[in-house]
């Protein structure tokens, strides 16, 4: 598998959202920030506004809920049309058990983790997971700076998959642009998240292309 990019619709214009989504085509994913204004700082959409972007959306649904129970709603995104579900470690109260709902829903099971979050705390739970999404920034708002500090994460991941003979994806999300993308491949990344990189690049298409570039000529898996 080579790196996948997921351009994130936190970035797009929302007014022309299908227009904006169809302008990603070439991604392999379509990432969709959901914010409850309570887990972070900030509102965006939600369960019907998922659903409809399923619908019109040439790539499968990425989905980030930055939001709290998880454990309630996480499978409703998988009923709405998310490929991938991805919930917080901080704010799930029986992480086995959505990923568990997720997987029978026949969704991706992803869990994310905080800068904060030591990443000792998710690693007894990967083989209940297919993804692992480490933030490079604090979630909640698109264009933060890139936190490399955050790469013994990745290398940890990678180290624990490998050794369980696992297939697991480790996912970064935050900051990540031409000059940080190949330093989260190099740490471990298979699925890169991007939003003001590529939405706000004149030709987003040829910027997907570049990011894809820059990816593969340092993976050396």
């Amino acid at each position: 598998m080579g790196i996948q990019i997921a351009p994130s619709i936190l970035s797009a214009d929302f007014a022309n959202l299908e227009r904006d989504i169809l302008a990603v085509a070439d991604a392999d994913w379509l990432h969709v920030d959901v914010m409850d204004g309570h887990f972070v700082p900030n509102l965006t959409l939600g369960l019907p506004v998922v659903q409809r972007i399923a619908e019109v959306s040439p790539l499968p649904i990425d989905a980030h809920l930055m939001i709290e129970d998880p454990d309630r709603w996480a499978p409703r995104y998988a009923e709405a049309g998310a490929a991938s579900v991805t919930f917080h470690l901080e704010a799930a109260a029986d992480p086995r058990a959505i990923a568990a709902d997720l997987r029978s829903l026949g969704a991706r099971a992803s869990c994310a983790i905080k800068p904060g979050t030591p990443v000792e705390d998710v690693l007894p739970l990967l083989d209940t997971l297919d993804m692992v999404l480490v933030m490079t920034v604090e979630p909640g708002f698109g264009g933060q700076e890139f936190m490399e500090g955050m790469m013994p994460k990745l290398r940890a991941l990678r180290a624990a998959s490998d050794a369980a003979g696992r297939d697991l994806w480790i996912q970064t999300d935050g900051g990540i642009a031409r000059a940080t993308i190949a330093t989260v491949v190099e740490a471990g990344c298979d699925i890169v998240v991007a939003g003001s990189a590529i939405y706000g690049a004149a030709d987003r298409a040829a910027e997907i292309a570049s990011l894809r570039d820059l990816a593969q000529a340092v993976d050396h898996r």
